[in-house]
C-alpha cells in the first residue's frame, strides 16, 4: 500500500476519529460513535481505501 493521506488529511483525520470516539464513550446510546475507528486507523497507516477509486491524493511524495 502506497501512502495517499497527506499531513494536514492526517491530523483532520485523527481529530474527527478522537472525537466520535469520544461521544461513543460518553453520550449514552451513542453506539455509532465507534465510527471514528475507521479515520483513526487511516490515518495512522496513512492509506484510505477510497482514495485510489476516485484518484485523489493528498499525499506529498
Amino acid at each position: 500500500m502506497k501512502a495517499n493521506i497527506g499531513g494536514i488529511d492526517r491530523i483532520v483525520r485523527i481529530i474527527v476519529g478522537l472525537a466520535l470516539i469520544a461521544v461513543a464513550i460518553f453520550v449514552p446510546g451513542a453506539w455509532w460513535g465507534w465510527i471514528g475507528v475507521v479515520p483513526l486507523l487511516t490515518a495512522f497507516i496513512r492509506f484510505c481505501p477510497l482514495y485510489p477509486l476516485f484518484k485523489i491524493n493528498t499525499c506529498k511524495k
